[in-house]
């Protein structure tokens, strides 16, 4: 069994996950990034060199590594290329290589945030009110259902580029235009662009604990757990430190989610409690920068996800997690030399 980790980055974890799963001569992990100095890229059984998403040789390359390399599964780190994967899969198929990303519906939802609130909204669960222009968002600040300090952020946005919190009226004109104006020199340009005047959310700002939850299905859509992680710190966008917790109620919360949205494998969400309250934030169809807090408390996703695809029986402890386990993360550093291009 050969697995793919493509836009790998940053995700040497995975890696380790993964050969870990596979157990001695058990097949290889292989790592796929658009830059040589990824780190992740110089931990990989073999690894690759592609083009970034965005340039129309990137499938090609892609699905020639597979072919010859003889991948059985694609896992992708990245939400950019998640869109591209889900819509692609059955070239994959055909080349016998299974593409673990949602489907196209899915991936849609998720990405623009503005569906992510109305998919909240469908199922009653709590997010914070939303508009998609300064004009309505004005009206609510001066009919009272709005009120300062606000959010203001990418409709299609990601490892929270582009968020502002404006205090008042001018402060949140300046920070919609300067937020829309950014995102055309960045790597989001291409999917705000589809939709430029809606292309930034304000929402309520809610002060209270937030939470991470890994919510798991297995390959087929069925839902297998959710585990929940109280942040204590953030870096970069990403959870730095957090605690693993029994929570019923956010637990409740992702197996609706998890039977209404039929995801592929992990859904990375992100949660607050407001006065006792909780209110989802965002839906993110892939391995979140979060994962590794639930791995260390017990989860295995990666023993499940190679236990599915070799169709063989799913250990009972894979989905069982240790609570009050918290840890930390810390950075090290690789040698990019041993990469050759």
């Amino acid at each position: 069994m050969n697995i793919l980790l493509t836009c790998a980055g940053r995700r040497n974890y995975l890696v380790d996950y993964f050969r870990s799963a596979l157990g001695v001569n058990g097949g290889r992990i292989l790592a796929a990034d658009a830059q040589w100095t990824s780190p992740a890229i110089q931990e990989g059984d073999k690894s690759f060199l592609l083009p970034y998403v965005n340039e129309p040789s990137y499938l090609p390359k892609l699905l020639d590594i597979c072919q010859q390399e003889e991948v059985t599964a694609i896992i992708s780190l990245n939400d950019l290329e998640l869109p591209l994967l889900a819509s692609h899969k059955k070239e994959f198929e055909q080349a016998g290589t299974a593409v673990l990303v949602s489907d196209p519906e899915v991936i849609d939802i998720c990405f623009d945030k503005w569906k992510t609130d109305i998919f909240f909204s469908r199922l009653g669960i709590r997010s914070p009110v939303t508009w998609l222009t300064v004009d309505k968002a004005k009206n609510a600040l001066s009919g009272g259902e709005l009120s300062f300090p606000v959010v203001v952020k990418p409709r299609w946005g990601t490892a929270s580029v582009g968020i502002e919190f404006p205090e008042d009226m001018r402060e949140l004109e300046l920070a919609c235009e300067l937020v829309r104006h950014k995102l055309m020199r960045t790597f989001l340009a291409d999917f705000s662009s589809t939709d430029k005047q809606h292309s930034v959310l304000i929402q309520q700002y809610l002060p209270g604990i937030e939470y991470g939850l890994d919510i798991v299905n297995d390959l087929q859509g069925n839902y297998q757990a959710t585990v929940v992680k109280q942040k204590l710190a953030m870096r970069a966008g990403e959870t730095d430190k957090a605690i693993v917790i029994d929570s019923p109620g956010l637990v409740s919360i992702g197996k609706k989610i998890a039977t209404t949205l039929r995801h592929i494998a992990n859904l990375d969400c992100d949660f607050f409690e407001h006065n006792g309250e909780f209110y989802g934030l965002e839906m993110n169809p892939r391995f979140g920068g979060g994962y590794p807090f639930s791995h260390m408390a017990g989860l295995d996703l990666p023993a499940a996800i190679v236990s599915w695809l070799g169709e063989a029986p799913v250990a009972e402890e894979t989905f069982s997690v240790r609570f009050g386990t918290q840890t930390a993360k810390c950075d090290r550093l690789v040698n990019v030399e041993s990469f050759q291009v």
